[in-house]
């Protein structure tokens, strides 16, 4: 069985797009259908930059979306497939989990390329720039980066955000209790703790007002039933029906991105086969989330895809 997954922040660099746009006519379709939606060209940016507004949460969040969609679409309309022939389900990571119900027809291209600038831009708004922070806990299960957050609030807020494999959890909150948080991360036997250069708390209480927007944007927005089951992020399990994604998809902004014991659940559904589209990030993690053997792909590239198309 497969899962094809699709990657969060971070996953954003000048050029992407670029090479995929000049081999592919589907890929250019995908990319002008998101400036359209958006009435911005996006595409400008992710190919020329500048970097640092493409890192702005309201333009790499689209942007992330545009280049995996993009990836999977050469591949179904070049190499003639279909994601629910070749797919048992779908997962992503954060704003990952758009792309992914993008890709199984769950909201159609332009609504997810308005959702996500919409989300971006409330993510932003929650909290003004410097209130908040996060951190990447290195070597700690979500156990002790829990009990590290627990340690560093004193009355702030500080919670695990990300649980993104058994070696890397990511906190989240007010800029002083994350600061905090740095120097204990050793003395509760974690590796070490990075502060991460991000314009927002994301995935913690004090995203509620995005949370809000978010509630109110997806209940005019048009779901279907996805073609595969999507895994959630913050239950880690598999659902299909549009509505119960609709009320996920807003706890998801406040809530803990399960990503690792989504791997776990994916892989004990029968999952040996991951791939990553427009991405490389997820697919290490996998790996060491993983309890047995999987095999992942990710697929950048025209000469991944071509290589994926062969084994698919």
């Amino acid at each position: 069985m497969r899962a094809f997954i699709f990657p969060g922040q971070g996953s954003q660099a000048v050029g992407m797009g670029k090479a995929l746009a000049e081999a592919s006519a589907a890929a250019r379709a995908v990319f002008q259908e998101v400036d359209d939606a958006l009435g911005q060209n996006l595409f400008r940016l992710m190919t020329e930059g500048p970097d640092d507004q493409l890192t702005l949460t309201e333009n790499a969040q689209p942007a992330i979306m545009a280049n995996a969609i993009a990836t999977l679409r050469v591949l179904e309309q070049g190499g003639g497939l279909k994601l629910a022939d070749k797919a048992d389900f779908v997962a992503g990571h954060s704003l990952g989990e758009y792309s992914a119900l993008c890709a199984a027809g769950t909201l159609e291209l332009a609504t997810t390329a308005r959702l996500l600038k919409l989300r971006g831009q409330a993510m932003q708004a929650a909290v003004p720039v410097g209130v908040g922070g996060m951190a990447a806990i290195l070597g700690a299960d979500i156990a002790t980066a829990q009990a590290i957050a627990d340690a560093a609030a004193e009355g702030e807020v500080c919670c695990v955000a990300n649980d993104n494999d058994p070696s890397q959890v990511v906190i989240s909150g007010h800029k002083g209790a994350v600061e905090r948080a740095v120097p204990l991360a050793k003395e509760h036997g974690a590796k070490r703790a990075i502060l991460l250069p991000v314009s927002a708390p994301f995935h913690c209480p004090l995203m509620q007002p995005a949370a809000d927007a978010m509630a109110a944007a997806l209940a005019e927005a048009a779901l279907r039933a996805p073609l595969v089951p999507l895994f959630a992020n913050v239950t880690a399990a598999p659902v299909a029906d549009a509505d119960r994604i609709r009320a996920l998809l807003v706890e998801q902004v406040t809530g803990l991105v399960r990503w690792r014991e989504s791997v776990i659940a994916m892989e004990a559904a029968g999952v040996t086969h991951f791939v990553e589209f427009g991405g490389k990030v997820l697919s290490p993690m996998v790996k060491r989330s993983s309890t047995g053997e999987v095999e992942t792909s990710s697929v950048l590239t025209m000469d991944d895809l071509e290589a994926l198309a062969k084994q698919l």
